[in-house]
């Protein structure tokens, strides 16, 4: 699809909601480039530093008794990589580029520009828990604690960072659950609802 204005999606998902498998399909329906935590890669390039050393703090809440802020500068690794995405998010909208992101608080951080589109996808908990049991080979019990820890995670890096909570449906567009319509048809949906959006 030929897009005639700049075209930003952002997806927020819970873990296991096939959220990050939706977002690469939009990605591909519409185009665009997808971004993920491998847009650490380009920052790592940018600024000449290992990317393993940027994965290992990625989308990881600051440790608040660690670190501190002096004259505007943090020596907490995960808070200094959270912005460096933010800055390059930034960067890569006010260039007029379309893309999609998932996670990195993109609907807060991109949220004046006015051809963002955001999204929240959650999930059924027995649909969550058969997905990550499937998808990493593991047991029900060791799906149930993958799905707890990293949505603890996901949702203390954003609250940090943002001040509407995580999967708040005031702070998107759209909040859908993909476990009504499956992972095909909650990207269908999306597809039109963009294309309503962009048609205006």
């Amino acid at each position: 699809m030929e897009l005639k204005k700049q075209l930003i999606i952002s997806i927020g998902r819970e873990y296991g909601s096939g959220g990050h498998r939706i977002a690469e399909e939009l990605a591909k329906r519409f185009g665009l480039t997808f971004y993920d935590y491998h847009m650490l890669g380009e920052i790592a390039l940018d600024k000449k530093v290992d990317v393993k050393t940027l994965e290992k703090f990625d989308e990881l809440p600051k440790t608040p008794f660690f670190s501190r802020t002096v004259k505007g500068y943090s020596n907490s690794p995960q808070e200094n990589i959270a912005n460096l995405q933010f800055d390059f998010l930034r960067k890569k909208a006010d260039e007029g580029e379309s893309f999609v992101i998932v996670g990195r608080c993109a609907e807060t951080v991109l949220k004046e520009n006015p051809n963002l589109i955001s999204f929240f996808v959650l999930g059924d908990m027995q649909d969550k828990i058969e997905r990550t049991m499937q998808r990493e080979g593991v047991s029900r019990g060791e799906a149930e604690e993958l799905l707890a820890r990293h949505d603890r995670k996901r949702k203390t890096y954003h609250n940090h960072y943002c001040k509407i909570k995580w999967g708040d449906s005031r702070g998107y567009d759209v909040s859908i659950n993909s476990s009504r319509l499956g992972l095909d048809g909650t990207a269908d949906m999306m597809e039109e609802y963009i294309k309503k959006r962009i048609a205006e």
